[in-house]
């Protein structure tokens, strides 16, 4: 057991890749892409390098760090203030989106690349409205005002965003319907993968689910995947570049519900979409591309198992977050800029300084 556990640790702290990877570490990114896995912890992690009996698409990043994510007010952070200092790089309370602890709004990385005429997008296994996606959009003091946060998407230019939350943008106690607000502002809306993977214009607005979108082996199926390639696809067309964030947000879901079995399905899922985006990236050579966690879920540990046979026993030692510190991730041009110990808003200064953008824009 021991061994295990010493080697979960050696292997991301130490290993290197075989990867084609843009060795100039003085190119600029045009495109980052920060893919967080909800609830990902290295355990989570590794779990998907044993069901895959020994491979592991995030292996082939050979820029490791680790991630602190307590809050501003708890040593547990939950998703909006983790997802905050991820988007916006300030420590926030639990339950706040987009905001400081004294409620004065604060813009994310993703306002910053909009303001650079870069294209923009979110992609999400939840209802988009739902804490982590929206911290990329929202600022409300209260997570889990979806009807509100909804309505700030309409005060942005994304130009792409994908997962649940339909019943947030239609079924309003305001009796408004934003799908026709999108609509009039040039969005195409999809219901559907079928319409998302038929969309080929510039914005889509991908409201696939009427709450969130159920398990990948309960029906959601290859959506993170082929999500994300039609981002990626979307995105691309516009000549300065591009900011996406992709979330696994189920990981942390079936932390919660304490079922190892799925947590292992959900971490595969978003290892296979890991594998597309670091595809993408080193064939463009232009794509910075940044993995990690907003916290780990569970207390989730690898008792025993079997690589070859891809076989995991794992267990809980509790049914909500933790204050382990999360893997960081990186490949791709200022991939060095995300290696060692970091504060998760650290991620958004690092990805700030690797677009260059002017530091006397922020907050402004």
């Amino acid at each position: 057991m021991r061994k295990i556990n010493y080697f979960i640790l050696g292997i991301f702290l130490f290993v290197s890749c075989q990867s084609v990877e843009p060795k100039n570490n003085e190119i600029q990114p045009k495109n980052i892409i920060l893919m967080i896995g909800d609830g990902m912890g290295l355990s989570q992690l590794y779990s998907g390098y044993i069901a895959n009996k020994g491979f592991l698409n995030a292996e082939r990043c050979k820029h490791i760090g680790l991630s602190k994510t307590h809050s501003a007010n708890s040593l547990i952070t939950d998703s909006g203030a983790g997802g905050t200092a991820i988007a916006c790089g300030y420590k926030t309370n639990n339950k706040f989106i987009g905001m400081t602890p004294d409620s004065i709004p604060v813009n994310s990385i993703l306002y910053y690349a909009e303001i650079n005429q870069k294209a923009t997008g979110l992609v999400a296994a939840s209802a988009i409205t739902h804490a982590t996606p929206a911290s990329f959009i929202a600022h409300n003091p209260v997570r889990y005002n979806y009807e509100s946060i909804a309505a700030d998407f309409l005060k942005t230019d994304i130009d792409l965003f994908i997962g649940g939350g339909l019943d947030h943008f239609t079924k309003r106690e305001d009796e408004k319907n934003l799908v026709d607000s999108l609509k009039a502002k040039g969005y195409e809306i999809a219901l559907n993968m079928d319409q998302v993977n038929a969309f080929t214009g510039k914005k889509l607005a991908g409201l696939l689910y009427d709450k969130h979108p159920p398990y990948s082996t309960e029906g959601r199926g290859d959506m993170l995947r082929q999500s994300t390639i039609k981002a990626i696809e979307t995105l691309s067309k516009n000549e300065d570049g591009f900011f996406l964030m992709v979330e696994a947000s189920q990981i942390d879901w079936a932390g919660h519900d304490n079922v190892s079995d799925t947590l292992v399905q959900e971490m595969i899922d978003f290892d296979n979409t890991i594998g597309t985006v670091l595809d993408f990236a080193a064939n463009n050579g232009e794509t910075l591309v940044i993995i990690t966690a907003d916290h780990e879920t569970g207390g989730y540990a690898i008792i025993d198992g079997n690589i070859e046979n891809g076989e995991i026993e794992g267990r809980f030692s509790h049914d909500d977050h933790t204050a382990v510190v999360v893997p960081v991730l990186a490949f791709g041009p200022q991939a060095e800029l995300f290696m060692g110990f970091m504060e998760n808003i650290d991620i958004f200064t690092k990805m700030y300084k690797a677009f260059g953008f002017d530091t006397e824009a922020l907050n402004k």
